[in-house]
């Protein structure tokens, strides 16, 4: 009796051990910001290199997972040093709250010129044998842009799109402005019969 009496104290505390030596499981969530906490940082990485596992913050820079006391948490994104934070142990509360900031990782770097030409005698090379137009194409080049042709083909141009809508919104001006009276008639106005013989002269 006393030996099974004893066998079950030594059990007893030998599972209890084991129980007290097992590692807690805590839920770790918190909020990444940036330096000057002013904004949050989405899209950072929240991972436990010695096990594999981890997850990413949302866009409201929110992460949530389950780790165990001890674990190495590292958090890295793009543009920002990597920071690394260790699980302390805790007694009884099984969540974990973090507010982490991180620092930017910023690289300049050196200028780089781009060049036509890998080297400055293949360059001269290009220029000296380039073939310039010929009297043919100068004479094309400048009838097109003489004068009155532009002129000719800037009276032959249709409406763009804000001269309509300009005159669109002139007409709907002038329906609400005559809405109640009788509309104005120019056929007696000496000014108005003025201005339209000078525009049939314009346009011959």
């Amino acid at each position: 009796m006393r030996l099974l009496l004893a066998l079950s104290i030594i059990f007893f505390c030998f599972f209890n051990a084991q129980s007290q030596d097992k590692p807690k499981i805590i839920q770790f969530t918190g909020v990444v910001f940036t330096p000057d906490s002013a904004a949050v940082i989405p899209g950072v990485h929240v991972y436990v290199p010695k096990t594999g596992r981890g997850t990413t913050s949302n866009p409201y820079g929110f992460f949530s997972m389950p780790v165990i006391e001890g674990d190495s948490i590292v958090f890295s994104a793009v543009g920002f040093k990597p920071s690394t934070f260790v699980i302390p142990h805790h007694e009884a509360d099984h969540s974990l709250k973090l507010l982490l900031t991180m620092q930017e990782d910023i690289k300049f770097l050196e200028e780089v010129e781009i060049f036509p030409y890998p080297t400055e005698s293949m360059f001269k090379k290009a220029v000296l044998t380039i073939e310039l137009p010929e009297s043919e194409d100068y004479a094309n080049m400048q009838a097109w842009l003489a004068a009155e042709y532009m002129a000719r083909a800037y009276k032959n141009l249709p409406s763009s799109a804000s001269s309509n809508y300009r005159e669109v919104m002139e007409r709907q001006a002038m329906a609400n402005s005559y809405k109640y009276q009788t509309p104005y008639n120019n056929f007696g106005n000496p000014f108005a019969w003025a201005k339209f013989i000078r525009q049939l002269r314009s346009d011959k």
